[in-house]
């Protein structure tokens, strides 16, 4: 049933010249009835030239980052449902038909694959540990719906990809995914599928440290956006505790001797207090404006119907020889 549906396969490419051919030519076996895209980021080698020799269309977008090349597939791709995938070899193209059968069979807006080692070298110690510590973070602030969040396979349905306001620009992206499918409240599924190290003469363009503070800082900003009352209370809370810690040796003084000797420290402590008011009001209004923000989003999400269950495809299709 999945070949009566449009599937995509988006694969965003920079300097990837070893592994893309097999990428493309694995996809393009395990789905026959799939156009395979490969956009090229800015790369200084013959990615291009080898996705295009290996039947990929390749596309070009000149503002480097995967965030960037993300934001330019989903604008230009229509498809119902969309297979985005890196493309250094590490996942496997024939789980691509269990993505999509997942998608479908809910229906589902995203489906992440739960990247599962089969070498010892798929993962450095420090992604492991960073992904983590950023899926924990994610999973406590925005829910708990989502595993492994920076996998680099998934798949969207048009729904999802047509009302996504990306903002990021780099390997951020993932994360930036995951929160808006957290924020919407859609259905999101998981399949678990191997995961292997990049074979031999080919570089990863991640850096632990660099990415993970880029990603980090995203977290931060995203709850700023969309957390806004929890972002300014803490900060109020902050504030007040440590007017309270000042304060404190001016009230003693003040209750033993009914005098004010320490004034600057009282002024400096009422200052600090009026800053914790004036960030919790600044939570609350914002507060506001993003729950206009998020009815936006998902009156944009509403305007493009659910993908066809499978359930529903093999009915049609047995109505159809009878």
């Amino acid at each position: 049933m999945i070949q009566s549906v449009n599937v995509a396969v988006l694969i965003p490419c920079f300097n990837e010249e070893v592994t893309i051919a097999k990428t493309v030519l694995d996809f393009k076996k395990a789905l026959p009835e799939a156009i395979v895209y490969v956009y090229d980021n800015n790369s200084s080698d013959r990615t291009a030239e080898v996705a295009r020799a290996a039947g990929a269309v390749v596309r070009h977008e000149a503002q480097q980052g995967k965030g960037n090349v993300v934001r330019r597939m989903f604008r230009d791709i229509e498809a119902d449902v969309y297979i985005m995938v890196d493309g250094d070899d590490t996942y496997d193209a024939y789980l691509a038909k269990d993505l999509i059968t997942e998608l479908l069979s809910g229906p589902f807006d995203l489906v992440n694959c739960i990247r599962k080692e089969t070498e010892q070298a798929a993962y450095r110690e420090g992604h492991r540990l960073g992904n983590l510590l950023l899926t924990g973070v994610v999973r406590n602030i925005f829910g708990s719906r989502v595993k492994d969040m920076l996998s680099g396979y998934k798949a969207f349905s048009r729904r999802f990809v047509k009302s996504f306001p990306s903002i990021s620009s780099g390997f951020d992206i993932e994360t930036e995914l995951t929160v808006h499918a957290l924020e919407l409240s859609l259905p999101i599924s998981h399949v678990e599928g191997s995961y292997q190290g990049r074979p031999e003469g080919s570089q990863s363009k991640l850096r632990t440290y660099r990415d993970g503070w880029r990603i980090l800082m995203l977290i931060l900003k995203l709850i700023r956006h969309e957390r806004p009352l929890f972002f300014f209370g803490v900060i109020a809370v902050l504030l007040i505790f440590t007017a309270l810690v000042i304060i404190e040796p001016v009230i003693v003084t003040y209750i033993d001797t009914g005098l004010v000797p320490r004034l600057p420290t009282a002024v400096l402590a009422t200052g600090i207090m009026l800053l914790s008011a004036m960030s919790f009001v600044t939570g609350l209004v914002l507060d506001t404006v993003t729950r206009g923000r998020r009815e936006l989003r998902l009156l944009t999400y509403l305007q493009y119907s659910a993908p066809v269950q499978l359930d529903h495809m093999s009915s049609l299709s047995s109505s159809a020889r009878d």
